[in-house]
């Protein structure tokens, strides 16, 4: 008995030295076979006052879901807690364990491991199949997490970045990344005005004057958010939203422009098919092998297509000009040249002179997105990776869940207690 005790303690990893295992068979529940463990409880002292003088009283069975490495094959542990009374100090007590909470069937092992698979892009259904438990085990496992992130109001990052993303009932939640590190610094359910400034103003006058940046595209009340409450941070437009303005600004107008003319003509033909060439850098264009298209049934490289496009309007050709030079400038960083386009006075589309005119009104900002290294780039990114974790769960009807995997999934888990997480039930 004491052989096949200890072999089956390091086949399960139970260290606990009050547990004795007398055997085991295999059991088909609900259509698959289980392997099921007989164990005892031993209780070897009064747990109040010490005695070693004890009357015992029956046993309380509890099966207990243990995870196993063969998830086709689920072990359960038939636990007999022995019940006992004092006679010393006359109180009645069950025998207790490491291995499992009290009043509880789910095993502090598969909770943990319910907890490691939960920082992986995986659905809560295939968690709870692989470890033999309930999908509401699993969400009590994360719900269980959602107060333990701790929250700092002493310290803000030196350069932050702003944005936001669509969550539950696609309403769009605010989100702040650390500009340096690329961590999250909070998520918030709303991205209102209101909720920000009051989200921000719980930080010490120190930890908001330590911020020097702030990256975020054009949202106008970003910047009245930023100016309120870091009177020390330059705002950043981020670089890849101008292009965008831009670009989309000429795409708009090439399609008018496209439109005056009869759809069977060679300049609808050159401005219609090949429309993603207009979009790309003149420099990266094929200016050496040129190719049939039977759109405008010619033989031409993609600069001489681009070219005799742009030739059928001043207008055209003028912007295509512009931003051309525009995403030059931006990345080169010329911030003096980046001036001069946007106010150039070039005849240009009614849209595109619209989004001249924004980064007009921006311009200390835009400057500062051309000048300084700092961008949305890893906000994208992250944010990115939640409509992943939400795709995994076909969404998401509870805002605390779907910030607890967030963050799960990021490894920014801290635990306020050591063994917290495994007072789930």
């Amino acid at each position: 008995m004491s052989s096949l005790n200890h072999c089956i303690k390091f086949d399960l990893d139970v260290k606990d030295e009050n547990i004795v295992f007398k055997d085991y068979f295999y059991k088909s529940i609900k259509l698959q076979k289980h392997k099921i463990y007989k164990a005892e409880l031993i209780q070897p002292a009064c747990p109040f006052c010490g005695s070693l003088d004890l009357l015992h009283n029956g046993h309380l069975i509890t099966n207990i879901h243990y995870p196993t490495a063969n998830a086709s094959l689920p072990v359960i542990i038939r636990l007999a807690k022995q019940r006992v009374k004092c006679r010393d100090c006359d109180r009645r007590s069950m025998a207790q364990s490491e291995l499992v909470n009290k009043y509880c069937s789910i095993s502090n092992a598969s909770k943990l491991k319910v907890l490691s698979a939960l920082t992986e892009d995986r659905s809560m259904t295939s968690i709870a199949r692989e470890n033999n438990v309930s999908i509401n085990t699993v969400q009590r496992v994360l719900g269980n997490c959602s107060h333990r992130f701790i929250d700092s109001y002493e310290y803000l990052p030196a350069h932050l970045a702003f944005d936001e993303f669509k969550g539950v009932d696609r309403q769009l939640h605010f989100i702040c990344l650390d500009g340096d590190n690329h961590q999250v610094v909070q998520i918030l359910r709303t991205r209102y005005k209101k909720t920000l400034l009051k989200y921000f103003g719980r930080f010490s006058p120190q930890a908001r004057a330590n911020v020097k940046t702030v990256t975020m595209d054009l949202n106008f009340y970003y910047q009245d958010i930023v100016r309120a409450c870091f009177p020390n941070a330059q705002i950043v437009i981020d670089r890849f939203h101008m292009i965008q303005m831009l670009t989309r600004s000429f795409n708009s107008l090439r399609v008018q422009v496209m439109k005056t003319f009869d759809k069977r003509s060679r300049q609808y033909q050159l401005l219609k098919s090949p429309w993603k060439l207009y979009l790309k850098k003149f420099d990266e264009l094929e200016k050496v092998h040129p190719r049939y298209n039977w759109h405008y049934k010619d033989c031409l490289t993609q600069a001489q297509v681009v070219t005799e496009g742009i030739n059928t309007s001043t207008t055209l050709e003028n912007s295509y000009n512009l931003m051309q030079s525009f995403i030059q400038a931006v990345e080169t960083g010329d911030a003096h040249e980046l001036k001069s386009l946007i106010n150039c006075q070039d005849q240009i589309g009614t849209l595109m002179h619209k989004t001249l005119l924004t980064f007009k009104h921006n311009l200390k900002a835009v400057l500062n997105g051309a000048e300084l290294p700092y961008s949305n780039g890893c906000l994208e990114g992250f944010n990115r990776k939640i409509k992943q974790i939400e795709r995994t769960a076909f969404g998401y009807s509870n805002f605390t869940n779907l910030l607890t995997r967030i963050r799960l999934e990021e490894n920014l888990y801290k635990e306020k207690e050591p063994n917290s997480l495994l007072m789930v039930d």
